[in-house]
């Protein structure tokens, strides 16, 4: 079952990079007390979420931040080196936390995984935006198409904020 907006997180743990290597943060770390933007995407530097999602978010960064939100972090099933990889190379580091679901556990337990395996990317994220307070989802826009980053784009969810 997809996650909804009333919806508690699952309890799930991402890999983030710190300056000291791998380290794990849990969705009750990362939202206990706190409102939080999380974007899905099916995977790091692939043309949509490279090109189009993650730079929408990085330009209406200060515009979301100026709403309230505490943090903004962008999931995908990707390993964290390769999060790593994106985050600097978008020059996001720093701005945006860069969750890493290497097995799908979140993204499984939320109900956000999909099937690419046609096209040779095995289990992924769909693509989504959520506000979350708390722990608890207020806002979520889920994608009808992974090629696409308009409902679960900053600026639409920027409208919910």
């Amino acid at each position: 079952m997809t996650i909804a907006v009333g919806d508690t997180l699952p309890a799930a743990t991402f890999k983030t990079m710190t300056p000291d290597g791998p380290s794990d943060v849990t969705t009750e770390e990362l939202t206990k007390g706190r409102k939080v933007v999380i974007f899905g995407v099916p995977g790091a530097f692939t043309p949509t979420c490279h090109n189009n999602h993650l730079p929408g978010f990085l330009a209406e960064y200060d515009a979301i931040k100026a709403k309230g939100v505490d943090e903004i972090c962008v999931v995908a099933v990707n390993d964290v080196f390769v999060m790593n990889a994106w985050s600097k190379a978008t020059e996001a580091d720093g701005k945006i936390t860069f969750l890493a679901d290497g097995s799908a556990n979140f993204s499984r337990a939320a109900g956000l995984d999909i099937d690419a395996s046609g096209f040779g990317m095995g289990i992924r994220s769909k693509r989504y935006a959520m506000i979350v307070d708390n722990g608890v989802v207020k806002v979520i826009n889920i994608e009808d198409t992974p090629g696409k980053a308009v409902a679960s784009s900053a600026e639409a969810l920027l409208t919910s904020l």
